[in-house]
Formats: structure tokens, sequence, C-alpha cells
């Protein structure tokens, strides 16, 4: 991975772009000595590190605003930070730009219980919505592994999902609205507490969009009633693909889990031994099945998916027997990221989403890329809607096994795409992904999207280098083809 060459003239403008940045956010609110910066120099995807110019850390919308507005009149570049827990580098600082952290929008500012949301900073932690409405008896569906940590805002920047994703959806179906401020310093409004809003789909827009168009100051999320009850299952099958088959049977037979989660046997493992939460270790890989709803439809459902985990050869299954245990069951798959960091010095944890009926083929393809790269594997994701996370083992102080990752890396995504998935379910495509992003893409695909990027920041200020393996300047992307004399489309504006 290669980010452009830094502007050594910025680099050059510290002590002004500090000094600047000094005057909007008094006090402690701008780090700039070496020391300070380290903490920033890297995302969750901590292969590659960049030492910003400077991290400014506002308090307020007013300040943010006023940020941009300075940074997009003086050329300076910005890279909007939540907790830095991304895994595909969305939040990868530049040598020649500032840093935006957004660590004290840490307010949980109103709970609407009437209409079911909450009105956050984005600073506040995706657990902390949860924690501000249980008592009342709701909770915020989306659940990322890292959700003790990672922030609203980020999961709105990459569409976070989680384990409970395949029912509850994703971060953009739990999200009512937010109050963004684009690089020009302007504060929009976009959705707010109703369920739809007229006009154009902007909120989804920017749902995603990897920090690219603006910078959200804040977010209504939707909550949700506690189901009445929940049971999870441990179904542990003798190979890989029979579990994958039983994935396919389980949501063929009209049957919406929670959750629906997989693990193949490094894995189990690994989680296993840091947690303890009763994984069948023998088995070649394990289900985690949860059902919820009213108790009698919860009975039936966890009967009618044991059925049909043992037609597929299941020799492991066990049911919780009580909220503890249920959580226990959830602890190891939430915990399987930093367990598989205690059986290597690196991995790199990979996000690729294909369709539920290719599991068994692409599994399999990934064991065999396994061995011809030399790379141990494990494999931990969310199966229930396709989206693989393979956590490729390597050490990087072997010299050449850091681009044997990457390169088993790029096979594994190129592999999601040929069989009709996508490069990324969650993670984003920040640094990691963008050079791949041609793999599913053509040039027009491209340069439509960046249009889009070019109405919301025209001068490429925010969070360049990201996304798009080449980012072209505005002007070039408003050139349009002329043939025999007629413009197409005519009748469409102009960029």
């Amino acid at each position: 991975m290669k980010m452009p060459a830094p502007d050594a003239a910025l680099i050059a403008r510290k002590g002004e772009i500090v000094r600047a940045l000094k005057r909007i956010v008094p006090g402690e609110g701008v780090v700039s000595e070496p020391a300070g910066l380290v903490p920033f120099e890297s995302d969750g995807l901590s292969a590659y590190r960049q030492t910003p110019i400077a991290v400014v850390l506002p308090e307020t919308t007013a300040q943010v605003s006023e940020i941009l507005r300075w940074c997009q009149a003086n050329g300076v570049k910005v890279v909007p930070r939540g907790a830095g827990t991304s895994l595909s580098g969305g939040a990868l600082p530049l040598a020649d730009g500032v840093v935006l952290g957004l660590s004290k929008f840490n307010r949980v500012l109103e709970v609407d219980y009437a209409n079911r949301c909450a009105v956050v900073q984005p600073g506040v932690t995706n657990l902390g919505v949860t924690a501000a409405v249980e008592a009342q008896g709701f909770y915020y569906a989306p659940d990322p592994s890292s959700q003790i940590a990672c922030t609203i805002g980020g999961n709105v920047a990459e569409n976070s999902g989680g384990v409970h994703c395949l029912k509850y959806g994703l971060t953009t179906n739990n999200l009512l609205g937010c109050e963004l401020v684009l690089m020009n310093g302007e504060v929009v409004r976009l959705g707010g507490k109703a369920m739809d809003s007229e006009g154009y789909d902007l909120l989804g827009l920017v749902t995603g969009s990897e920090g690219l168009l603006g910078v959200v100051t804040e977010v209504t999320v939707r909550i949700l009633p506690k189901p009445e009850i929940a049971k999870a299952l441990l179904l542990g099958f003798p190979t890989v693909e029979s579990a994958a088959a039983t994935v396919g049977d389980i949501i063929a037979a009209g049957v919406i889990p929670a959750g629906l989660e997989m693990m193949d046997n490094p894995a189990i493992r690994a989680a296993e031994a840091f947690v303890g939460a009763g994984y069948p270790v023998d088995a070649a890989a394990l289900l985690i099945v949860e059902l919820d709803g009213p108790e009698a439809e919860c009975a039936e459902l966890v009967g009618h998916v044991r059925m049909l985990a043992a037609e597929r050869g299941a020799n492991f299954v066990k049911t919780s027997e009580s909220e503890a245990e249920r959580l226990v069951f959830w602890a190891g798959r939430k915990a399987a990221f930093p367990a598989v960091g205690r059986i290597a010095p690196d991995y790199f944890c990979m996000d690729g989403t294909i369709p539920r009926g290719r599991l068994p083929q692409v599994l399999t393809r990934i064991t065999e890329l396994s061995v011809e790269y030399g790379l141990g594997v494990a494999n931990v994701f969310h199966a229930g809607d396709g989206n693989l996370h393979p956590l490729i083992l390597y050490d990087a102080d072997i010299p050449g096994q850091l681009e044997k990752a990457e390169a088993f890396g790029a096979d594994i995504l190129k592999l999601c795409v040929a069989v009709g998935g996508v490069l990324t379910g969650e993670h984003g495509v920040g640094v990691e992904k963008r050079d791949l992003m041609g793999e599913m893409f053509d040039e027009t695909d491209l340069a439509c999207q960046q249009r889009v990027k070019c109405a919301f920041d025209p001068g490429l200020l925010l969070n360049p280098g990201k996304v798009f393996p080449v980012l072209h300047r505005c002007a070039e992307l408003g050139r349009v083809h002329v043939h025999r004399g007629k413009l197409a489309f005519p009748e469409l504006p102009r960029f």
C-alpha cells in the first residue's frame, strides 16, 4: 500500500497551521508535539503509520465549522477521526494534513422513548448508546465486535454492522438523522426523528462515506425494545462445508436469526483459550445461532434449527440456559480478534462479502491460498449475510511476510468479487482496498463516485488518498464526451 507523496510545502507550514488551529480551539485542544502525535499515527489497521502535522480536538460544532472553513481557505487536508478502531486505514493520518478528532463529542443529548430514538454526539461509544437506554428496556441493535470502544460517528462513516445485523440491519438501517459539517464550514441537517424524510436520500449517501464528504457532529439513532427472550445455540460440525451448508439451510427454511456467526477451528481454539466460552475445540467449524422474540416462538425456532443442524451432521449442540450463558457464548466470538492476536505476532483482518451459497467454495479456496502463501488463516465471519473476516497470520519482523499477507488478502477480496460478492461488508475501503476498486468498478463507475465527492468537497481536502485508486481533480471530471457534435444526455446538468 502506498500513500500519495506528501506536499513538502504544507509540512513546512506547520507553525502557521498550528497557530491557526489554536486560535480556533484554545487551551489543550491542539496536539503538535511529536510525543503527543504518536497515538494518532495509525488506526486499527496498524501495519501502516504516518505522523500528521497536528491533531485538533474541537468541542463544539461551531469549532468544527471554523476549522474546516479555515482549512479549505488555506488548502490544508483534514482526516476526521473517531476512536481509531477502523480496520481499513480510513482514519490513517496524512503526513501533510491535520487530524480532526471527535473524542470530546461524547454526550448523549436526548433520549426520546416515545419516538424510539436517541440523539447522541459522534464520540459516544456504540455500547454507550445501549447503556443510556437499557434501564428502560431498550437497546441499540448494531453491535460491532469493537462496540466497547468504537464510536457512533465512526459507525456512520463505515456503515458498521455486527453480529446482530442479519435481523436488525447495519448502521444505515438504524440511523434516522445526522448533523454534518461540510468542508466549507456549512452545517447541514439530514433526516431527523421521523421514520423517513422527503427528497433525495442524502443520509444514505453520507452513511458509509468514510469521511470523504463531511464531518458528522450529531447523530439520531433508532433504539429498539429488548426482545422478550433470546437463546443462543452452539453448533459444532466435523467439516467446514457442513457448517456452511447449514447456514443456507437455516435461511432457506425461512428462519431469520438475530445472529448467525461462523468460526473455523483455529478461531475456535484461540477464542476458547482466551475466554473459556465452552466452545468445542475439536470441531472443524462452529456456528453461533441466536433466536429471539416471544418465548413460544423462540422455543419453536430453536428446535427447528437443531433439527437442521443434525441433518448436516452436527456433532456438538448446546443451547444457552440463561442470559448469562448466552452472553458468554457471544463473548468468545466478540473476543475472537484479540484472541487470534495471541497465536501470531501480527494479523490482517480482511473484510469481504459473498453470496451465502458460495460459502463452501470460498472457504475451500481460502484454505488453498493459505497453503500457497505459506501463511496461516483463522476465519471468523457473519455467516448469515456472507460477510467474511479472514484473519491472515504473519510476522512483520520476517522480511517479506507483510507483503505476502497483503497479497493473500488481495486474492481473497478478488475471489469475493469473482463469485458475485463485494470488496467490503462493514470495514470500508480506506487504503486497504483502495487499489482493488478496479476489480469491482470500471473508470466510468469511479468517475461518477468521484463527482459526488467533488459536489461535497471540491478542493479534495477531506480524507484524500482513501477509497479512490486515483483521485482526479474535479475540473477533470467535469469534461464531457462529444460524439458527432452532440452531447450525451444533453438534458442532464454538467458538473
